[in-house]
């Protein structure tokens, strides 16, 4: 039995109707997938934080909540863990010609394989088109990766900043218009200002050739390290944390920049 035959049997066992476990018989691919979008990020932590172990253990998970779609969607008499694998195959084998067509063996540049994806990518889909030309951009995305994409489906047609400095005075404004929404304490207003500010920053990311999503992971983690240096020096210093001791854990962070990185 091969390592992915064990996995898929483990599953159906725990699936089982009469001996399985109560909690993953009551599943449904709803009730989990807020599960699996967590396993997806514990992966993505696992991979900034370069641990090898546990970026195979956090594989492991993921592909258990694959496995675990599949057998749900298997017992529906919808499709198995097979015709997920040979389907991903098939659409891979098709989208790089380059690769397995022996008529087009030729060396592309990423423009080029970029421009031969996306052709591809549209030849497969079927169906009705997109009633508005975004809606083909997945709204079940989060919100910032979502963002950039919906940009990204914008230059497409032009519609873009020819450069970054405009970027940069597009965030300017949209900060000045916050400012005005706080000053009148409308919070609805600053709420809406606020998604504006963000969304021009996910813009100039994209002008500057940088995925918003894993700079923000990034930034987390720093802020984790940094953090933990001001509680770690407070308490060792014998200081209360009040509003009093602001400055003071502010001089901890200026430290902590140059100690934790």
């Amino acid at each position: 039995m091969t390592a992915i035959e064990k996995l898929t049997t483990l599953m159906a066992v725990l699936r089982d109707p009469e001996h399985g476990c109560p909690w993953d018989i009551r599943q449904t691919s709803h009730s989990i997938s807020h599960y699996t979008l967590e396993e997806t990020y514990e992966l993505l932590h696992a991979i900034d934080s370069e641990n090898i172990d546990n970026l195979r253990e956090e594989l492991g998970d993921l592909l258990f909540h694959i496995v675990f779609h599949a057998q749900i969607a298997k017992e529906q008499g919808q499709f198995d863990l097979t015709d997920v694998i040979e389907g991903i195959v098939d659409k891979m084998t098709r989208r790089h010609p380059h690769v397995f067509d022996p008529e087009n063996h030729q060396p592309l540049d990423d423009a080029a394989l970029d421009a031969q994806w996306q052709q591809i990518k549209q030849q497969d889909k079927t169906g009705a088109v997109p009633a508005r030309v975004l809606d083909a951009v997945d709204h079940k995305l989060p919100a910032m990766m979502r963002a950039q994409k919906l940009q990204d489906a914008a230059a497409e047609y032009f519609f873009d900043w020819p450069e970054t400095a405009p970027v940069l005075d597009k965030i300017e404004e949209e900060i000045g218009e916050l400012r005005e929404a706080l000053a009148h304490g409308d919070q609805a207003h600053a709420q809406a200002e606020m998604g504006d500010v963000l969304f021009a920053c996910i813009n100039l990311a994209r002008h500057i050739d940088v995925d918003a999503e894993t700079a923000l992971r990034q930034t987390n983690e720093k802020f984790i390290r940094r953090f933990d240096y001001v509680v770690e020096q407070m308490q060792a210093a014998g200081i209360e944390f009040s509003p009093q001791q602001l400055a003071q854990m502010e001089a901890f962070w200026q430290r902590s920049k140059s100690v934790t990185g």
